[in-house]
Order: structure tokens, then sequence, then C-alpha cells
């Protein structure tokens, strides 16, 4: 091998940077070449290279999102679109790449995998629902925006004896909101994978303000059947006010943004230099991830098919330490 790319793709995470830095000069220090891919798979089949050098990474390891950008492409969802993509790489001379993403991501590089090209896969998502790894980097960064914002809402909520649903991110996934919402003492959480009728979340808030709490906190995920303001408005609508104002709030994008922490950045650099070392050696078609503390090699075609479901003790400890 002597050209290696890397792209990063899907929804920026906390930490991607990191990764691209470790890529690139774990790369540099074996000899190769590294080309850095724009705009993720649209760059891809546009052929947006860029040759990097160490200083071109240099001072991103603290920097939020990816410097390389992201960017949805539905030309790549399409056989003439792939094909076009590995005519690029080849007629760039690029003989492997490195795919830092999540589920949409590791598809795209799966597919190109199964075409001949040499992939390898980094674990990259804040929604932490990729199959393959135990944790993904953003997941770290993105649990502290919304515990910070959890803990601040809390402050203000007990001041004006109200009822707060603070809506995170996650897609269809409930990891964000489940790990959020214990460690930020939440009366009650709403995932998308345990479908609590609104009417017993009502019952569980109502039983915090007859003992005197003087605040409710209810940590919702993006996908459930409800969202934070969906709740609020059925509560309204049903007549299941408590004795609390209800309000939401929806944390959003803030908390892809944010400067990756220590764990993210060391998650970041571990995986994007074991990605890098792999892919020289010769070993692709994988997903580079973590599994009880050490490096996990899933192959892609595993990966795109798996299903990571939550922890099973956290959903037991969310009912338990609510009460």
């Amino acid at each position: 091998m002597r050209n290696l790319a890397v792209l990063t793709s899907g929804g920026d995470a906390p930490g991607m940077n990191a990764a691209i830095r470790a890529v690139v000069r774990t790369g540099l220090s074996h000899g190769i070449n590294v080309w850095g891919v724009y705009q993720g798979y649209s760059g891809l089949i546009e052929g947006n290279f860029k040759r990097l050098g160490a200083r071109d990474v240099g001072s991103i390891i603290q920097r939020g999102g990816t410097i390389l950008g992201s960017a949805r492409c539905p030309e790549f969802h399409t056989e003439e679109g792939r094909e076009l993509a590995l005519r690029r790489l080849r007629g760039a001379g690029i003989d492997g790449l490195i795919v830092i993403g999540g589920n949409g991501s590791q598809t795209g590089a799966e597919a190109l995998h199964s075409m001949g090209f040499p992939v390898v896969g980094v674990a990259s998502t804040i929604d932490n629902d990729l199959y393959g790894s135990d944790v993904t980097i953003g997941v770290d960064t993105a649990l502290n925006v919304a515990l910070n914002a959890i803990d601040n809402l809390k402050v203000t909520a007990s001041s004006h004896r109200r009822a707060l649903l603070v809506e995170v991110m996650g897609r269809k996934c409930g990891y964000l909101a489940l790990m959020s919402g214990i460690a930020g003492g939440a009366e009650a959480i709403v995932l998308p994978e345990v479908d609590v009728p609104p009417e017993q979340i009502a019952e569980r808030i109502q039983e915090g303000y007859e003992r005197g709490k003087p605040h409710a906190i209810v940590v919702v995920a993006e996908g459930a059947r409800y969202n934070a303001e969906g709740l609020c408005a059925y509560f309204r609508e049903n007549g299941l006010l408590t004795g609390y104002e209800f309000r939401s709030t929806v944390l959003g994008y803030v908390q892809r943004g944010a400067t990756p922490t220590c764990a993210d950045r060391l998650l970041a650099t571990w995986l994007g230099s074991s990605a890098a070392d792999e892919i020289i050696a010769g070993t692709t078609g994988i997903l580079v991830g973590t599994s009880k503390g050490e490096i996990a090699k899933t192959p892609l075609e595993e990966v795109v098919k798996g299903f990571k479901p939550l922890p099973s003790w956290f959903l037991k400890a969310a009912e338990m330490l609510a009460r």
C-alpha cells in the first residue's frame, strides 16, 4: 500500500478530528501517503481529495466536528454512484479507504468492500447504536453535554416548581437518554425501545409532586413515540397536568458540536490509529471498535445487519432509581 484515503460521513461527532489525526500520522509513520476525502461520499464521487501531511492535522485534536466535512449523498445509494466513486479512488491511485462514521457510513463502506476495494471502518456516532463496538466516538461528549444541561435545568425547575422535559438526540436509539437520565437523576426516561404510556409518566411525576419535590425532570429520546413537545401537548390535551408547570427543552445539535472530552479524544486516537494499522497490514472489510476494553474487529457485513440493544442492567436501574 502506498496511498491511503480517509473520509468522515454521516452526522459529525466530537472526536472525529482526533481520529483523522491518528489515521494520518499513523499512515505517515509507515511511509504511506494519506489523502483526505472532503464532504464524505459526495467528495468521493466528485474526486475531492487532498494529500494530508502531519502539519495539516496539527491542532485539530481539541476541535469538535470534522475538518473533512460531511454531506448526504443520495447518488452513492445507486450502483452508478458507487461505480463512479470506485473509479475516482482507483484513478487517484488510492489503495485503501478508512471510513469514520456510524450506521449509514459503514453501510457505504461495506458496499465498497463488496465491490473489491479495501476498506476499514471506524466506529463513530453519538447515538452509540452501531453494532460491533461497545462505545463509539462522540458518545462521552454528547452525554456530558446532556448531563450538564439537565443539571442546569434542574436548578431553574426547582426555582419555579416546574416539570421540564429535556429532549436529547439519538435517532431511534435511546442510549443517550437512558444514560444521561440516570446520571442526571431524572424522574422518568422516555425511550423508543420501551413504550411507556404518557399516563404512566404523568402519574410518576404526580407522585413526586405529592411527596413535595420542587421539580421534575423527564429525559426524552428524540426517537420516542412522543418527543418532548409532543408529550407536553398530550398532557395538556388530555388533562394530565400535575401541580407543576410543564416546559420542554430540545438540546438538538448542541450535543454534536461540543469540544471532545478526554475520553473521546483518547478513544478516537486509539481507533483511528488501529484502523490505519489494520488496513496497512492487509486486514480489510472490518469495523474497528471496542469490546470489553479491547479493540474489536467486526466484519462490515455483520455490522450492517446487526442490532445493538440497550444495556439491560441500566434499563432496570432507570426504573428502580427513579423511585
